[in-house]
């Protein structure tokens, strides 16, 4: 709970340095914590002239040095909290079949003496992603071919989807990599500033 309320803490600080310094940010994907205004994990978008500088900055492990809210016996004040870059989207695949290389050829098999004599078969290859189909289910050509392009395009969105849980997972990752101590940043509370004097009070004389 204290490193949730660190995290919360961390992350407001490092957004008003990135309003200082001009750039955006944006809370992409947050985890809340048990306790309100806490979070267990928080995906930020930092954008801007001199992003990439700003993030690295505010990259490794990074502590919140203070007392424990929540156990006021507690000795301990220092709060660690890992802070990696990672992919955020995965681009998709267009699929175009101005993208595909269609040839036709003969298969061997069961199917009967017009099949191994004709080319009606269909070898379709997607050049982008070097994906190959063969398909030779129909004794017309125009019917392999549409079902080629079906199964291109299936295969092509299973890969974008399987490449989307593939950096998600990495992404996850990033949390069991938190190493406890030499943080490349301490941040604490700000000190409370002093009331100025009154008018009254600086007017007296010893």
């Amino acid at each position: 709970q204290e490193c949730a309320w660190a995290l919360a803490r961390l992350l407001r600080r490092l957004e008003g340095d990135a309003t200082r310094r001009n750039l955006e940010t944006h809370r992409v994907q947050t985890v809340p914590g048990d306790r309100p205004g806490t979070y267990r994990s928080v995906l930020i978008r930092i954008s801007g002239a001199g992003a990439e500088a700003f993030a690295a900055s505010w990259t490794g492990t990074l502590c919140w040095q203070a007392p424990s809210p929540y156990r006021a016996g507690a000795g301990r004040k220092n709060w660690y909290v890992i802070a990696r870059p990672c992919q955020v989207d995965t681009p998709r695949t267009t699929f175009a079949e101005t993208d595909v290389d269609v040839v036709a050829c003969r298969t061997g098999g069961p199917g009967g003496q017009h099949r191994n004599k004709a080319s009606t078969a269909v070898r379709a290859t997607h050049r982008p992603s070097g994906i190959v189909v063969v398909v030779d289910t129909e004794r017309r050509f125009g019917l392999n071919r549409s079902i080629a392009m079906r199964l291109l395009r299936q295969r092509i969105e299973e890969g974008d989807e399987t490449a989307g849980r593939a950096v998600t997972t990495a992404r996850w990752r990033v949390h069991d990599e938190l190493v406890r101590g030499d943080p490349i940043r301490v941040e604490r509370p700000e000190a409370p500033k002093k009331a100025p004097a009154s008018q009254e009070q600086t007017r007296r004389r010893p």
